[in-house]
């Protein structure tokens, strides 16, 4: 018979081959002792039987659906004694067919049995799809050697890591192939194989860790050499699968889709915003494309900007006015977002609009929106009275809100008003712009607003910050302010309670400082602190800070939306992210984390041929004042394939709900700036505890595919 090479000489095996005797137990008057016993295919049960007409009865492993140990039937329960509870056990069969109630001679034997039919069974499930016989990485091997000459070409060599699942950046594969060639032949050949996969894999942290890890289910799931999976053991193979999946990586599966409450009122959320969309790259020369828009919209952000200036023919355009940037024409921007606003996320986006045109070119754009957005355009409130706060993310999935100026409150829009035009004061980022633009400081002029354009501003409209206390009095909750960053900090500095309260039934919205021509970014967290949903960031710019919004955005289902906490939209909040006050925000925690390892880091000067990387890690945290904290590791001289660290910090936390914390490897240079390897950042209530895996993002925000760090994550409590 066929025998499972993989069991061969296992001893559970080997007992159910020889087999013995059982109690099989159908009443508590009908016990009795019948032998069974593993038939050689491993595979058929044969027990006796003294039925006259079924002197020889058999089923088959596929036919078992599980195993109980101990009185868990409910025939044993009723027929047994709890004295001899672990000598019992049950098998469960699939569909209709009757459970066998089994008595064993002793504990040890009933152990046996149930380990050994167990192992049998997973070794059926796993090998269904996979060859019997062959090894797994022997099989994968074979695969990849296309001329059958066992021996591995480079190709084909590239060809196998990308089938056990390994991503290998080229050098290293060539690197690692020359050194087993010890033949020199260009190809590898009977040892040098076996050579290579183990360099290709060791991992001594791993050797510490899965040994003694009680990991069933997992080994269950992702285990790939049979042996280890009866032995109930991880390989290092298995513990990589399960550490590239979804399951070992540090960001929460839970959070991985949109898991808020999306009900809340819109300006209950932080929304990801963009400053200056339209840029592809500075402020004052570079391009301004519609690409841009795209760009951000797939990255989920959910409030884009567009600069509107008169044009030719009569047709608005978008550019960044005073300045030598290209343009590009308003309605090919909105058809741009109209495609592709709701690809990476279903909820609502704002146009956020910085008009500087005549009355006929707004009518024009007022025309365009309503043309080429159709119904997706919210042109009057959600219900038939006028509103007393915003509709939720829920409420407005799939559509498109204008933020800009209004010429009246929205109980016009309950009412039949004749005006044509009206004068309003313009936008306050757009008296900036020009103040930059001109010499000498000019007052905010009064602009002509067409009623078409007017009209279709409902929830965003755009008024002047003239305190907290005057936005209490007279305000309405969609009338909201921008704030220049300086500005705003500046506030969120000195009365930050004030701004939170501020924000709980209103929306405010940050812009970066005029100066910041290069489109460099401020650090958003501090704008969030303080309650700021519209955080507007230059999105073309890869940098620290937009790799933290991108962090700050990447549970919920990259939704664009974030849930504020509850002490943030709660109006009996005392919340000061200044002070650290007693209330329901202060949950003392305190953060361990030991950094283990990387892997597969990649190199940085491909030119440079000897150019190995001098790897350090730095963790880095962002909250409220007194969270912030960043510690880093030693660096490594000159490995990027596999470099150990073994270091533990210790972070104490007060605000959780507000921390964001970053990862950072950087390859060490003791003349100059470190350069960035790879990057990761996730708000601290996303994460996982335990030993996980964290993916490396580039400086622009994209997955490296093979490389990674391996940590180890605790959050817990403070004393």
């Amino acid at each position: 018979g066929e025998r499972f090479w993989c069991l061969e000489g296992d001893e559970d095996l080997q007992f159910l081959l020889v087999g013995g005797e059982l109690v099989k137990i159908r009443s508590t008057s009908w016990k009795k002792n019948r032998f069974f016993k593993l038939q050689e295919d491993c595979k058929t049960f044969w027990h006796e039987s003294h039925k006259t007409f079924k002197r020889d009865q058999t089923f088959s492993i596929d036919e078992i659906d599980s195993l109980r140990h101990g009185r868990q039937s409910e025939g044993l329960n009723k027929h047994t004694e709890p004295a001899i509870e672990k000598q019992c056990f049950s098998i469960i069969f699939k569909g209709r067919k009757k459970n066998l109630d089994l008595m064993a001679a002793s504990e040890e034997e009933a152990q046996k049995w149930v380990s050994g039919i167990e192992k049998i069974i997973n070794n059926m499930r796993n090998l269904s799809h996979q060859q019997k016989s062959e090894h797994w990485i022997i099989n994968c091997m074979r695969k990849a050697d296309k001329n059958e000459d066992n021996k591995m070409t480079l190709k084909e060599l590239k060809h196998f890591l990308r089938q056990i699942n390994v991503e290998v950046d080229d050098t290293y594969a060539e690197e690692i192939f020359k050194k087993c060639d010890k033949s020199n032949s260009g190809s590898l050949e009977g040892s040098e194989i076996k050579h290579f996969y183990d360099l290709l894999t060791h991992r001594e942290e791993i050797d510490v860790i899965y040994g003694n890890y009680d990991a069933l289910k997992l080994i269950e799931k992702y285990e790939v050499d049979e042996t280890a999976k009866q032995k109930k053991h991880m390989t290092k193979d298995g513990f990589l699968m399960y550490l590239h999946q979804d399951e070992g990586s540090i960001l929460n599966p839970a959070h991985k889709h949109v898991y808020q409450d999306m009900h809340q009122p819109l300006n209950h959320y932080y929304i990801s915003s963009s400053h200056n969309t339209y840029l592809m790259e500075d402020q004052l020369k570079g391009p301004s494309s519609t690409e841009a828009y795209i760009k951000a919209l797939m990255k989920s952000c959910r409030c884009v900007e567009l600069d509107c200036w008169d044009g030719a023919n009569g047709e608005p355009v978008i550019y960044h006015g005073y300045t030598i940037t290209s343009k590009v024409l308003f309605r090919d921007v909105i058809k741009a977002i109209k495609d592709y606003a709701f690809k990476t996320s279903e909820y609502p986006v704002i146009l956020s609009l910085e008009n500087h045109c005549s009355v006929d070119q707004q009518k024009l754009m007022a025309h365009h929106l309503i043309s080429i957005l159709g119904d997706a355009l919210v042109t009057k409130p959600t219900g038939y009275t006028v509103p007393m706060n915003f509709p939720s993310p829920e409420e407005l999935k799939g559509k498109f809100l204008i933020k800009g100026k209004r010429m009246n409150k929205l109980e016009a829009a309950f009412s039949n008003s004749i005006i044509e035009e009206g004068t309003v004061s313009e936008e306050d980022e757009a008296a900036d712009c020009k103040e930059n633009g001109q010499k000498g400081k000019s007052k905010k002029a009064k602009i002509k607003l067409a009623k078409q354009l007017s009209d279709i501003v409902i929830y965003c409209k755009s008024v002047h910050f003239n305190g907290f206390e005057h936005a209490r009095e007279n305000q309405e909750f969609y009338e909201m302010s921008s704030f220049k960053e300086n500005k705003a900090f500046n506030l969120a500095e000195t009365s930050a309670t004030a701004y939170i309260h501020h924000n709980m039934d209103k929306l405010s919205r940050i812009y970066p400082a005029g100066s910041r021509t290069d489109s460099s970014n401020y650090n958003p967290v501090p704008m969030w602190n303080a309650g700021c949903q519209i955080v507007a960031l230059n999105f073309q710019t890869p940098s620290k800070e937009m790799q933290i919004n991108q962090g700050r955005f990447l549970p919920n289902g990259l939704c664009g939306y974030i849930l504020k906490p509850q002490f943030m939209r709660s109006p009996s909040s005392q919340f000061d992210p200044n002070t650290l006050t007693n209330g329901p925000w202060l949950k003392r925690k305190t953060f361990h984390v030991m950094l283990i390892s990387a892997q597969q880091l990649p190199k940085l000067n491909k030119d440079k041929h000897k150019s190995i990387v001098d790897p350090l890690v730095r963790v880095e945290l962002y909250g409220i004042p007194a969270d912030n904290a960043s510690k880093e590791t030693h660096y490594i001289e000159n490995n990027g394939f596999n470099p150990m660290w073994n270091e533990k910090f210790q972070f104490e936390i007060h605000v959780p709900e507000l921390v964001m914390v970053r990862f950072v490897v950087e390859d060490y240079d003791s003349t100059s700036q470190n350069d960035l390897i790879g990057q990761y950042c996730l708000p601290l209530t996303s994460i996982k505890n335990g030993y996980r895996h964290v993916p490396l993002l580039t400086k622009r925000g994209d997955v490296i595919c093979s490389a990674g760090l391996f940590v180890h994550l605790m959050l817990i409590d403070a004393e």
